[in-house]
């Protein structure tokens, strides 16, 4: 699946995430983030409706939930669909 940088997982999702990306995964280093639309604190916009994680560059990100997330694609280059709907409700929203 190709991420669309929506920041819906990254807002919506509860998953365990890496609390200091320095000290990598490390049992006490393990914290919850709740997605009860709340950003992962790794998150950042870049634009009006672009988001980027700030720990994807470090080699242990391959070992997290938010590395292996994903939907049931056909190809893996297949757009993600709940972050095409994401962008194609916040445009239309813009006119409203």
């Amino acid at each position: 699946m190709k991420c669309l940088q929506c920041g819906w997982c990254c807002k919506n999702l509860s998953v365990m995430i890496v609390d200091d990306p320095i000290k990598g995964i490390k049992k006490d280093n393990i914290i919850h983030h709740n997605g009860l639309g709340n950003s992962c604190k790794h998150l950042k916009q870049i634009s009006k409706f672009k988001y980027i994680c700030s720990i994807h560059h470090y080699k242990w990100y391959k070992k997290t939930p938010c590395f292996n997330h994903s939907q049931i694609e056909r190809n893996k280059n297949d757009p993600c669909r709940m972050g095409q709907f994401i962008l194609e409700r916040k445009k239309c929203l813009k006119y409203v």
